[in-house]
């Protein structure tokens, strides 16, 4: 997620990185380990089979495992950081998470065969961060209940909603860089890496500044008000996305990077033509948007208030994923407006016979089974067993599937249940290969 409408990203520090020799010898142990993995021929296997998903050619349904409640997963101290640099904690916070997922709950995880130094880019953001009460069960996860106080009650509070600005830090990121080479050197190679796939949507910045109710409203009442901050927010992004592109800050994402709300992004149509590997455009790359608060929103009123307005955005990538927790089983005639779709959430809210009557093979249907079956007193793996069947017995021959297990606020302290559903997951997937 390039913005966290909670706080307001700091500026990257640019400063020398010197380890303690302990350090060193933990990252370097733990690399070997994902560089042993990395070398095994079952990714590319892997990386061919999600081509086939994303090409509309699929064999079999993909599953991957994502948003993650990783407090609750430490088991034998497989999580426990032993580093004492920041910098070195923090890779060795995701090489650890790589090395578990890996071990525990792969699903069709495919693990990359170099690291990555991830460009020290800031944005200003939009000039706006959410005024919010708090409710927290776990004081262990940033999972919380929020409750926002209205920021937008007018048109002259637009004018708050500000156009972003975007650096890059050239030596924070040779620092970081350089030091990753030291590091892993003889392992793994380092790979600067820039802005992949970018998470755009306005509504879910728009309510926390405007509120639920007073939204929904004002979508009847007044609304030229909301076309004017809806455009006012695509506005920002555009010109957000201008910067990227001004200074060769994008990285190609049709890999095993994250698109929309789903998997991964391996398709063949990217990065298409024209393409310089020097150069990535948005139009080498996934696009996506949605309206999640628009779920009991008339299709009428979700194309004019918010796909209309995306169309901007949306129109500038080579292929685009569409949605997340909003159900889209009555708003397809709209999704069919939005140019180079390839990918639609299928979330847990739709009425499944309508949706796959209406899809069929048109576009991948992303599959998100609740979370919520890990939130029970008792894990229950023949009901996880058989909402997987159901789901793609009505899917049938036809549809291009991916299960998506996400948004796992808890569960329940159990990490081996997410292990067994991720199992279960991949023996549904193989019954029902094609």
């Amino acid at each position: 997620m390039l913005h966290d409408p909670s706080h307001r990203t700091p500026l990257p520090v640019a400063a020398e990185i010197r380890l303690p020799p302990a350090d060193r010898d933990i990252l370097r142990r733990l690399a070997g380990e994902i560089a042993d993995i990395a070398a095994l021929p079952v990714h590319r296997e892997k990386a061919r089979l999600w081509r086939k998903l994303n090409d509309l050619e699929s064999e079999r349904p993909m599953v991957w495992i994502n948003e993650i409640c990783w407090h609750e997963m430490n088991v034998d101290e497989e999580l426990t950081l032993r580093a004492t640099h920041p910098w070195a904690q923090e890779q060795e916070r995701e090489l650890r998470r790589t090395l578990y997922q890996w071990r525990h709950l792969p699903g069709d995880m495919i693990v990359s065969d170099f690291l990555a130094c991830p460009l020290a880019i800031h944005s200003t953001d939009f000039g706006i961060i959410e005024d919010v009460d708090i409710v927290s069960t776990d004081p262990a996860t940033d999972i919380v209940s929020r409750r926002f106080h209205i920021q937008i009650r007018d048109e002259a509070d637009l004018e708050k909603i500000r156009m972003p600005v975007v650096t890059h830090n050239q030596q924070a990121t040779e620092f970081s860089y350089q030091a990753m080479c030291d590091v892993y050197r003889g392992i793994l190679p380092v790979q600067k890496v820039g802005q992949t796939h970018i998470w755009f949507t306005p509504w879910d910045y728009l309510i926390r500044w405007w509120g639920l109710e007073e939204a929904m409203i004002d979508l009847k009442e007044r609304p030229a008000l909301v076309h004017a901050a809806v455009a006012r927010m695509v506005d920002a992004w555009m010109i957000e996305l201008d910067q990227f592109v001004a200074q060769n800050l994008l990285s190609l994402d049709c890999n095993n990077t994250r698109v929309g709300s789903g998997g991964y992004g391996y398709v063949s149509a990217l990065p298409g033509e024209p393409f310089d590997p020097d150069r990535v455009l948005p139009h080498n790359m996934w696009g996506c948007s949605n309206a999640q608060i628009f779920a009991d929103v008339s299709p009428e009123m979700h194309w004019e208030f918010a796909i209309q307005h995306d169309l901007r955005w949306l129109s500038r990538w080579g292929l685009v994923y569409y949605g997340c927790c909003e159900p889209l089983d009555r708003k397809i005639d709209i999704l069919r407006r939005i140019p180079n779709l390839r990918k639609i959430s299928a979330s847990y809210w739709n009425r499944t016979e309508r949706l796959v009557e209406q899809v069929g093979g048109r576009w991948v249907l992303s599959h998100k089974p609740t979370p919520a079956i890990f939130a029970g007193d008792a894990w229950d793996p023949t009901r996880a067993r058989q909402e997987l069947r159901n789901f793609l017995e009505r899917a049938g021959k036809d549809c291009h599937v991916e299960l998506i297990m996400k948004d796992i606020s808890t569960v329940r302290y159990r990490p081996q249940a997410l292990w067994e559903w991720a199992s279960i997951a991949m023996e549904v997937a193989e019954e029902f290969a094609k």
